[in-house]
């Protein structure tokens, strides 16, 4: 690991059952892991739970936690992760007897074809991407991270996260072109 753990002096405070750490913490780092979860998810109350259990499996690991051997913050997006992969399972595992009412995806034709509108089919498409590229795709797109602090999270080798990038990003080309053409 490259230079100190920025977190640990906080963990260290949290570990000794300092509250305000605790509320530094979850200040610190909600905003990235709810946005995260949402993304994954694509149901705020549901990644807002998940955040929650994120944040209570952190308070607990704190005194256990230890240095060197990962980031926390790494460590803390691999939670958030398994906890979304867990709930997605779960839900394609849920049978349903009667199928729910599903809304049209495609805009209405009123719409204007505007910022919201392209964020909304680019949205679309990312939750289409299988999974490991998915997870690739909102790692380092939208939290912002490096390649090696992304792989390090999803545990696979950095050119293994890179081929997971351009095979990802290869797919969402021909999916917005198609969704282009579609309007034409």
């Amino acid at each position: 690991m490259n230079g100190e753990d920025p977190d640990l002096a906080l963990i260290e405070r949290i570990a000794r059952g300092e509250a305000d750490a605790v509320r530094l913490l979850v200040s610190a780092k909600l905003p990235r892991v709810l946005a995260l979860a949402t993304r994954m998810l694509g149901d705020r109350p549901e990644a807002e739970d998940v955040s929650q259990e994120v944040f209570e499996r952190a308070w607990k690991q704190a005194a256990r936690w230890q240095a060197g051997r990962a980031r926390f913050d790494t460590w803390l997006h691999t939670v958030t992760l398994n906890l979304c992969r867990d709930r997605l399972r779960r839900r394609r595992e849920t049978t349903v007897a009667e199928l729910p009412e599903q809304v049209d995806p495609a805009p209405r034709p009123d719409e204007a074809m505007g910022e919201s509108q392209r964020s909304r089919c680019v949205e679309a498409a990312v939750r289409q991407l299988p999974a490991r590229q998915r997870e690739a795709i909102l790692l380092v797109h939208y939290q912002d991270m490096s390649n090696i602090e992304a792989a390090g999270v999803l545990g696979v080798s950095i050119e293994a996260l890179e081929s997971l990038l351009a095979r990802a990003r290869r797919s969402l080309r021909r999916t917005l072109r198609l969704g282009v053409e579609d309007d034409e």
